[in-house]
């Protein structure tokens, strides 16, 4: 009986002893890395450095650096997290493009989306617009559409690159109305905007924050908001629905981190980036840039990336869009 008590406490010993090791270390590190795939000044950029700034203020032990990794419709940056060590060290900004659509888009990406990304939460919601020079006379979607079909070969519109939101949107535009426009990419927002308010393009779906300051000129109009239900920030704006144009498009990014991190670290990042997202003075920034927070769990953010893939595949199918 002394040898098999003794047995036993030899035994919960050694699982009292075992248990920290199956723990995860607490998070964060002394160094956290936030891969941005896209350039400085972007809007995932800033959504990564309001993160950072307030996560390094709450953890003064540890620093939280962004890392600008672009190239590819945002697949490279995307790709750098996908890789990295699965230990809370290295999570990434990334959008609906690579989590999503750019699996319809490229012939191959350098990774799985649904195999090699853990999904952290949702971050922010953008409202795009429909936007026209103010030139063309055109004063709502409905005299829009009239003035596409009447002759379609005289409207070009802009967008901040093939494949991206802004283009695929104006291709569904073109798609319900039983027209075909003239695309024409360029390197972001500003050139894009720059494009409708010289005449170049005719018409652009671009994010707000884009086209609202162009506004006070009267170069340009917006016509209609993107999303599913009106903007609270343009309140007075109908969505394309509303003016009888079946399109939904929302501009949304969200934290990942590589596939293979434990549940308990994406458990406590979601906990701090939720706490972040709720504070007056950084929902205060985001709205400056017409930014929603829309913190979500990693199960929603899964959905999410569903669900955008279904929502594109008809149009990327019908327009013969391709990337590579």
């Amino acid at each position: 009986m002394k040898i098999a008590a003794l047995a036993g406490l030899a035994l919960a010993v050694a699982m009292i002893t075992a248990a920290p090791a199956q723990t995860p270390a607490p998070w964060p590190p002394k160094l956290v890395k936030i891969v941005v795939p896209y350039a400085a000044g972007s809007t995932p950029d800033l959504v990564g450095r309001v993160l950072a700034d307030d996560l390094q203020a709450r953890h003064p032990g540890s620093s939280f650096v962004v890392e600008n990794k672009t190239g590819a419709g945002g697949n490279i940056g995307t790709d750098a997290v996908a890789k990295a060590e699965p230990d809370g060290a290295t999570i990434g900004i990334s959008l609906g493009g690579p989590l999503a659509i750019n699996t319809l888009l490229f012939s191959k990406l350098p990774y799985d989306p649904a195999k090699d990304i853990a999904p952290i939460t949702l971050l922010t919601s953008l409202p795009s617009v429909l936007v026209v020079p103010t030139s063309l006379g055109i004063n709502s979607v409905a005299d829009f559409v009239a003035a596409l079909k009447r002759d379609p070969s005289k409207f070009a519109f802009g967008s901040i690159g093939a494949g991206s939101l802004s283009h695929l949107t104006m291709e569904a535009i073109a798609q319900r109305a039983g027209v075909t426009m003239t695309h024409i990419p360029y390197g972001g927002s500003p050139q894009a905007i720059t494009a409708v308010i010289r005449g170049d393009v005719q018409a652009a779906c671009l994010p707000a924050i884009a086209v609202t300051p162009q506004l006070a000129e009267g170069k340009v109009k917006i016509l209609a908001v993107a999303t599913p239900q009106r903007s609270r920030f343009l309140k007075d704006v109908p969505t394309l629905k509303e003016s009888g144009i079946d399109v939904e498009s929302d501009a949304w990014n969200a934290l990942i981190a590589p596939a293979g991190t434990p549940p308990a670290i994406i458990a406590q990042i979601n906990d701090e980036v939720r706490d972040t997202l709720t504070k007056p003075s950084v929902r205060e920034k985001l709205e400056t840039q017409l930014m929603e927070p829309t913190p979500s769990t990693p199960e929603a953010l899964r959905v999410r990336m569903g669900a955008e893939i279904k929502l594109w595949a008809d149009v990327i199918k019908r327009g013969d869009i391709r990337i590579n």
